[in-house]
């Protein structure tokens, strides 16, 4: 009873109610689970997304070329938006898992949520096809929607300096970090980026090893420049 309470306020969230429950409990079964699994509705709905996240960007920037919409779909359909999706509807509560999966906080992963709301959005397709999938999506994304910018389209330092240098048969850059301080859960890193052959470098620092190398390729960027 419970379960099919928790079910219906899903289904509720959506503002949608499936014609046919099957499709539904199979979106949120894993495949360590007993029955049938949602590995083909997870292919289905990762396609569905792809395509209705497109076309709405399509139709948000008219004057975005394709690299600037396809990092912005990117944004949109990267694993940690759809786990956070799959957050904000409490897909973990609902999830069937196998024995071993329950034990290691399976409900709680990244991975197997975004999967799992991927497998819904393929389920409700089937149920009654894209128009209501389609408004399921502009509904969960709406507010994700709202906050986009051309800006956030921009490609990253690290990669602005890799085609920056390819594009004048220079060396690519090297990253190191040179050291790291503090806690694990509050660590700061140092990174060194270096081009050979020009004699530069710079130093970034970061949140992580990531964002340290970011800022490095950033300072590098900008002392090219200036040098220029």
């Amino acid at each position: 009873m419970r379960q099919h309470q928790a079910l219906e306020a899903l289904q509720s969230q959506l503002n949608y109610q499936f014609n046919d429950n099957t499709l539904l409990e199979q979106a949120l079964t894993h495949r360590s689970a007993k029955g049938a699994h949602n590995e083909r509705l997870e292919f289905l709905g990762d396609s569905i997304l792809g395509f209705i996240i497109a076309a709405k960007l399509f139709e948000i920037f008219p004057n975005a070329d394709e690299g600037q919409m396809t990092r912005l779909r990117a944004k949109l359909v990267k694993e940690k938006t759809l786990a956070e999706v799959a957050n904000e509807l409490s897909l973990g509560d609902l999830l069937s898992l196998g024995g071993g999966e329950l034990k290691s906080g399976g409900f709680r992963r990244a991975s197997i949520l975004s999967d799992a709301f991927e497998a819904l959005l393929g389920a409700i397709y089937l149920d009654s096809g894209v128009k209501s999938v389609n408004q399921v999506i502009d509904s969960l994304y709406q507010s994700r929607y709202q906050k986009l910018s051309l800006s956030m389209a921009e490609k990253d330092p690290k990669t602005q300096l890799q085609e920056w240098l390819q594009g004048r048969q220079k060396s690519l850059p090297e990253y190191e970090v040179t050291r790291s301080e503090g806690q694990d859960h509050n660590r700061t890193y140092w990174v060194q980026c270096t081009v050979a052959g020009a004699n530069l470098s710079t130093e970034g620092q970061g949140s992580s090893r990531r964002k340290a190398e970011q800022s490095a390729a950033q300072k590098m960027m900008e002392q090219i420049k200036h040098g220029n």
